[in-house]
């Protein structure tokens, strides 16, 4: 997975440390998500080209979503992003807003990780 098919604002400087991986199983399903998300985003999104109505795109909007979200909340506001996708929308800028007690890292890849110790 390449992190050029990510935006920007989806990737971080975050490591797995080996004392979290205990702390990190509640993350899969979120991280298995975004595993499919970025197999989209490397190869069917590229045959569709730049055509989104909105910025982030939708499959960018999926990331930032399951990413602060989690998998099943941030499935289904993408499911809703991409249900106010037709060709009467006016379109424009549309952010995931931020989780409020977001508190993990994210990693160059854009994987959600637990927090590292400083």
């Amino acid at each position: 997975m390449s992190s050029a098919t990510l935006p920007t604002s989806a990737t971080g400087d975050g490591r797995l440390a080996a004392s979290a991986l205990w702390l990190s199983v509640p993350l899969v399903p979120r991280n298995v998500a975004l595993s499919l998300l970025h197999g989209y985003r490397a190869t069917i999104s590229h045959a569709y080209g730049d055509v989104c109505k909105y910025y982030p795109s939708c499959s960018a909007y999926a990331v930032g979503a399951v990413q602060q979200h989690g998998a099943l909340k941030g499935s289904l506001m993408a499911a809703a992003r991409i249900a106010r996708c037709h060709p009467w929308a006016a379109g424009g800028i549309d952010d995931v807003p931020p989780h409020k007690n977001f508190s993990y890292d994210l990693t160059p890849h854009g994987f959600v990780v637990p927090l590292g110790k400083d």
